[in-house]
């Protein structure tokens, strides 16, 4: 950003859950046919959720891939994001959900797996863990702890540690992306969004880094444009589905404040906006 330059107002929060279900299917993408995802999977009546529940069709399925060779047939997936980090009550309360899952749809308890997914180093959780339960706690991978002593088999994901090469959508669902690691993730989003839907996983991305996806279209051997990047991953269909179901010309203002944010120009952002350019170009004037 120029040093002269007014910081751009803030838009809507970033939703990094519905990222994390897109990337962690992007990761398993090869065994997508065998694998049935559930998104904040209702466990009761009253809203207890577990942010991912993954069930290997059919359940001797072998999965070659570093975090989910510990799969057993359901597997539930706790996530957090970026800003937020697992304490010990967080451990015990999605301990909780799976005993309950396991009640409620009649599956053995020796059947589930528990994963947990961070940024943010657990210390206190894994202090706790080995000192207070005496489990076993071992990197099986980068990144990947193994938590060994439970009728559950457990792993705890610390996401900036995985290596690229072998987790690439889990490494980088994060707001401190390289220039190297935009533009592999813009390039191979491009190509995955003909495949799965990933609009809510390149949203968080182009979001949460603005201003290193500007850097990156901008470069001179750079293949990619930001349009190009949103046709085919389908994130211009959603905003231009989002404008056209609210109406009214604040939620389009927004859009257009959002897309002027991760760098399209004024003409860019006021087709998807379905705004005049005179009122795009006025928001450009008055954000810079």
């Amino acid at each position: 950003m120029d040093s002269q330059e007014k910081p751009r107002p803030q838009g809507e929060p970033i939703k990094w859950h519905p990222a994390f279900f897109d990337a962690i299917q992007l990761e398993l993408l090869e065994y997508r046919n065998s694998l049935e995802f559930l998104y904040e999977y209702q466990l009761t009546a009253e809203p207890l959720r577990v942010d991912t529940v993954i069930i290997k069709k059919p359940p001797e399925l072998r999965i070659d891939k570093n975090f989910a060779r510990m799969f057993r047939e359901f597997n539930l997936v706790e996530y957090k994001s970026p800003e937020d980090y697992l304490s010990v009550n967080d451990f015990y309360k999605v301990y909780g959900y799976a005993c309950l899952y396991a009640a409620f749809n009649g599956v053995p308890i020796t059947g589930l797996t528990l994963t947990f997914v961070l940024t943010r180093f657990p210390r206190e959780l894994l202090k706790h863990l080995g000192e207070v339960r005496r489990y076993a706690i071992s990197e099986t991978y980068p990144g990947i702890r193994e938590v060994r002593g439970d009728i559950v088999p457990i792993q705890i994901i610390e996401s900036k540690r995985l290596a690229p090469e072998d987790n690439l959508w889990l490494k980088s669902l994060s707001g401190d992306l390289d220039l190297e690691s935009t533009r592999v993730i813009l390039q191979e989003g491009s190509k995955k969004g003909k495949e799965v839907p990933i609009r809510a996983y390149l949203d968080v991305i182009l979001r949460a880094n603005s201003a290193m996806i500007r850097e990156v279209l901008n470069m001179s051997d750079s293949t990619l444009t930001i349009e190009t990047v949103f046709e085919e991953s389908g994130l211009a269909a959603k905003y231009r589905l989002k404008g056209k179901e609210e109406g009214k010309e604040e939620a389009r203002l927004e859009i257009a404040r959002n897309l002027l944010e991760l760098g399209w120009t004024v003409e860019q952002a006021a087709r998807t906006s379905r705004l005049s350019i005179e009122k795009v170009q006025a928001l450009y004037e008055d954000t810079r």
